[in-house]
């Protein structure tokens, strides 16, 4: 998907530009049985607390079901259009299989409307297709992956993002992931053939502080220009520098290079090869 750039008529024109939308299904009605309301939480939890930073307002939305489990084994589907999702930087797909039902699922690189897709261990190794990792082959690219069978994808779902099939090791495969990290999966566990579209979302440049308020997203304040009792970087007399040895969060870890992920997590013995520093 190409990206539009604008004339600079005005200030917040200058340097702005948005995706072009070439692959979107042109006046397409989205699938109202496979929308839900989504509810704003102001970046807090159940109990009232903020725990989110720097989220409130934004545009309305409704959230699209996403079938990330893939489990309608053995029925076609055909791809009835290609469609914008203002819940995640994907595109989604609207699947009408054979049956009569219908799906939105993450829309991959090279999937059109027209086209036919299949789910379950008997489906060619084509774009959209969903199989077991156990029954692709080695080099093959991949997302949309679950971790757990049948749970639903929970890797590479993002525009843009993959990971590829090394190898086989008894009942898991060998998948080295975006970040370059390889790891173990079961092969019952269900992943899609391809790479995620839409991967010039990330050369957007937003250009206006209003478009970042459309999407929920309210100003960040510096630590540098807060009073001692709120940030560790606040107080002092003038500019003053951040008087640590590195950078820290509000409240009080390290922000730069701080590992978070627990000691001795069970999944640790799944993981081959830590991602790349």
């Amino acid at each position: 998907m190409a990206i539009k750039k604008y004339k600079p008529t005005t200030n917040g024109r200058r340097g702005m530009s948005t995706l072009s939308n070439e692959e979107l299904t042109k006046n397409y009605t989205p699938t109202k049985k496979l929308m839900t309301s989504k509810s704003k939480t102001g970046g807090r939890n159940n109990q009232g607390k903020l725990t989110v930073r720097h989220i409130g307002g934004g545009a309305k939305r409704k959230y699209r079901v996403i079938d990330f489990k893939r489990n309608k084994i053995g029925i076609t589907g055909r791809v009835a259009s290609i469609e914008y999702d203002p819940n995640r930087n994907a595109n989604i797909a609207l699947i009408n299989y054979k049956d009569g039902e219908k799906r939105y699922i993450i829309a991959p690189k090279g999937l059109e409307v027209g086209m036919i897709i299949e789910n379950g261990p008997s489906a060619d190794i084509k774009v959209g297709n969903a199989l077991p990792l156990a029954n692709i082959p080695i080099g093959t690219v991949i997302h949309n992956i679950e971790l757990n069978p049948g749970a639903g994808a929970c890797l590479c779902r993002s525009a843009g993002t993959s990971a590829q099939i090394l190898g086989r090791d008894g009942k898991y495969v060998l998948v080295r992931l975006q970040s370059g990290e390889t790891r173990k999966i079961l092969g019952t566990c269900m992943a899609t053939i391809g790479v995620v579209g839409n991967e010039d979302f990330e050369l957007v440049n937003i250009g206006k502080a209003g478009r970042t308020r459309h999407m929920g997203i309210r100003p960040t304040n510096r630590g540098s220009v807060m009073n001692p009792n709120d940030h560790p970087h606040g107080g002092g007399e003038g500019r003053a520098p951040v008087g640590r040895k590195s950078p820290m969060t509000p409240w009080g870890k390290p922000a730069l290079g701080y590992k978070t992920r627990k000691n001795k997590k069970a999944s640790d013995k799944l993981i081959v090869s830590r991602r790349k520093k």
